[in-house]
Parts: C-alpha cells; sequence; structure tokens
C-alpha cells in the first residue's frame, strides 16, 4: 500500500512539472506559440494532479494488522453505526478476538454518521449449512466502539455457544 508520505513526495514532483508547464504557456504567450493554449490546458490539468496528490498525502491510509487476525470480507455497512463482517467456518476463539480488533481499526472513520455519543458495532457471522442447500449465517461476536475517539478500549462479545455449534 502507499504511504501518504509517498504521495506528499509525487505531489512535490508534479508541483515542479506544473510549474515548468506553467512557465512553458507564459512563453508561448509571449512568443505566440501555436500550441500556446493547449499548454494552458496542461498546466490546468497538471495543477489538479498536483492538487489531489497533495489532498491524499494528508490522508492516512492505515490498516492496522494484528497478529492471528484472519482474512475477513465486509459485508454489510450502513456508513454510521453498523457493520457486518463474513469470517471463515474454520475461525479458532483468538484469532476472532484478533479479528475482531483488527475490523474496529480498520472500520473505524471519524466521517461515519452519528453523534459523540454514537457507537460502532461491527458483528462478526459465517456461514452454517445444517441441511443440504440450506445456508444459515451463524454470529459469532461483536466488537463496539466509539465513532468519535479512536483511542477508547474495545467492548468485544464472543458468543462460545455459537462458535462451538459451527463445527
Amino acid at each position: 500500500m502507499i504511504a501518504t508520505s509517498e504521495f506528499l513526495l509525487a505531489a512535490k514532483w508534479v508541483g515542479i512539472a506544473t510549474l515548468a508547464c506553467g512557465a512553458l504557456a507564459v512563453f508561448g504567450f509571449i512568443f505566440k506559440w501555436g500550441i500556446r493554449f493547449r499548454l494552458v490546458g496542461i498546466t490546468g490539468f497538471m495543477g489538479v494532479l498536483t492538487g489531489g496528490l497533495f489532498a491524499l498525502g494528508l490522508v492516512p491510509f492505515t490498516r492496522i494488522e494484528i497478529p492471528g487476525a484472519v482474512r475477513f470480507s465486509l459485508v454489510y455497512d450502513n456508513g454510521a453505526t453498523q457493520a457486518a463482517i463474513a469470517l471463515p467456518p474454520e475461525i479458532t476463539e483468538s484469532q476472532l478476538d484478533a479479528t475482531l480488533r483488527q475490523a474496529a481499526g480498520n472500520l473505524f472513520s471519524y466521517g461515519r454518521l452519528g453523534n459523540a455519543s454514537s457507537r460502532l458495532t461491527i458483528r462478526a457471522r459465517t456461514m452454517v449449512h445444517p441441511e443440504p442447500g440450506v445456508s444459515q449465517p451463524l454470529y459469532l461476536g461483536q466488537v463496539t466502539r466509539s465513532l468519535s475517539n479512536r483511542d477508547e478500549e474495545l467492548q468485544i462479545e464472543i458468543y462460545r455457544e455459537n462458535l462451538a455449534q459451527k463445527s
């Protein structure tokens, strides 16, 4: 994954290229070159690229890696207070705990809808097949966290009876 520092470095170099294109456009108008209006367009486009790269350099693209966590798929997210992730059926209790912690870190965003007292709840589920041709979701646990404070303690619940039932 590209780090924010790399976006800032790219913005710096594209910004220098934008200034060079701007200088060429000025020379184009001074010497009445036939491509002077194209140079203005190129300079404007380069300015948009520079601004975009600079903005991407300000946003932290960090993903939390918790040892022992398994890969999960986000299957539902209302953009506010609820999300659901899908896990493989062979997950263990320690892997579930680590995965819930990782999901809580990765799905946290200050842009989620809600007020300061709202909480994000992420439910973990797997699919079980009680009989051929029938699939049923089985919730294995959930994690609840604050929408406004990244450093607040997580509240993790593991449904041990469902974890034992999945086998």
